[in-house]
C-alpha cells in the first residue's frame, strides 16, 4: 500500500482524466459502468479451462447513481482505486470500478497507468468488443466459482450499492443475514 499522501479528486475530475486516458488509446470515451452482478463469465467453448467474459445490464441494471455511490464509498478508503475497461460495446467502453491495495504493485507493464497523487490507476485494456448477454439462461448459468482469480474480483456489487442507499453504509455479515431473514419472514407472514 502507498505510504505517500494523496488527495482523491472529485468524481468529475477523475472521470475527465479517465476519458482522456481512453481517448489517448483511441478507445470510446463514453463509459458504461457495470458492477459484479453485471459480469457474465462463461466457460470458453473453444479452449477447455479458459473463460469467455461478457456483461449484461438487462437482468440487473445499475441505478443511475450507482457509479457515483461506488466512487464515493471507495474514495473513503486508503486503497488504490482502478478505472478498468473490459472492452467496447455499441460505441461505448464497458468499464468497472475496482478498489483494493492489491493493485498497488500494478504498473504500466501490467497495463495500468498510475496517478499516485490521487492513488488511482487507469486500465484502458485493449481495443475489442465485449459481448452483451441478453439470454437469461446464459446469465443464470454464468460461472460464479471455481475459476482463476481476476482483477475485477475487486469490484463493488449492486447489492452493496443498495445497502449504502438503504442504510447509509455497508452491512456487516450478521446484519446482512438478519436483513435477509426479516425479508423472508415478511414474505411468509405477509
Amino acid at each position: 500500500m502507498s505510504t505517500e499522501k494523496f488527495a482523491r479528486p472529485s468524481l468529475a475530475a477523475a472521470s475527465e482524466a479517465w476519458g482522456k486516458c481512453l481517448a489517448s488509446h483511441g478507445l470510446p470515451t463514453d463509459s458504461l459502468w457495470i458492477f459484479a452482478e453485471n459480469l457474465c463469465i462463461e466457460p470458453a467453448t473453444a479452449t477447455p479451462g479458459n473463460f469467455h467474459f461478457g456483461f449484461q445490464t438487462k437482468f440487473a441494471r445499475p441505478d443511475d447513481d450507482a457509479f457515483e455511490i461506488a466512487y464515493d464509498h471507495f474514495s473513503d478508503t486508503d486503497a488504490r482505486l482502478v478505472f478498468y475497461r473490459l472492452g467496447s460495446s455499441e460505441k461505448k467502453s464497458v468499464c468497472i470500478l475496482l478498489c483494493d491495495s492489491w493493485f498497488e504493485g500494478k504498473n504500466p507493464r501490467d497495463g495500468f497507468e498510475r496517478r499516485d497523487d490521487w492513488n488511482i490507476s487507469f486500465h484502458p485494456g485493449h481495443a475489442g468488443e465485449i459481448e452483451e448477454i441478453t439470454d437469461l439462461t446464459r446469465w443464470v448459468r454464468r460461472v460464479k466459482r471455481n475459476r482463476a482469480f481476476h482483477d475485477f474480483d475487486f469490484s463493488m456489487s449492486l447489492e452493496t450499492i443498495e445497502e449504502i442507499k438503504q442504510h447509509g453504509r455497508t452491512l456487516a455479515p450478521y446484519e446482512r443475514f438478519a436483513d435477509k431473514m426479516i425479508g423472508r419472514l415478511r414474505t411468509v407472514l405477509g
